[in-house]
């Protein structure tokens, strides 16, 4: 598992092209976001204040992006923690694996857009904070 840090995560702020029709977002691997995108997903239906996530990834990049609404994003290394607000689809968070994740307080009718670096394996997930505490500690030894 990467020992990666907080400051592994990134805002990145995407392109966006106007015009009185409407706007677009387009992303391509290695250009707009960091690594080559293997799986796509996207979660709605959320009941307004609910919570997602809560996991870290061993070995997957997500690139986590609000395509309608608004929600936070909860971050942690196993040192320090921080909370990233989506809210815009031009805005879109970088996590690297080895950071604790959770999406919380999602506006009603918010659309929450994952792009990842591997496709879903239940191995390189870890759903446990103390699973992912012990972990952090075995990389950083």
């Amino acid at each position: 598992m990467s020992n990666s840090s907080l400051n592994s995560c990134k805002l990145i702020s995407l392109p966006r092209i106007q015009n009185r029709a409407g706007s677009i977002t387009p992303i391509s691997n290695f250009v707009e976001i960091p690594f080559e995108v293997k799986r796509v997903f996207y979660i709605y239906d959320i009941p307004g204040g609910e919570d997602r996530g809560a996991h870290a990834h061993k070995e997957c990049h997500q690139f986590i992006v609000a395509a309608s609404g608004s929600f936070e994003v909860e971050l942690h290394d196993g040192k320090s923690k921080k909370t990233v607000s989506l809210n815009r689809p031009y805005m879109g968070l970088h996590i690297p694996p080895g950071i604790w994740a959770a999406e919380k307080g999602f506006s009603s009718g918010a659309i929450c857009l994952v792009l990842t670096s591997h496709n879903y394996n239940e191995y390189d997930y870890i759903r446990s904070y103390d699973e992912f505490l012990k972990h952090k500690i075995n990389a950083e030894l």
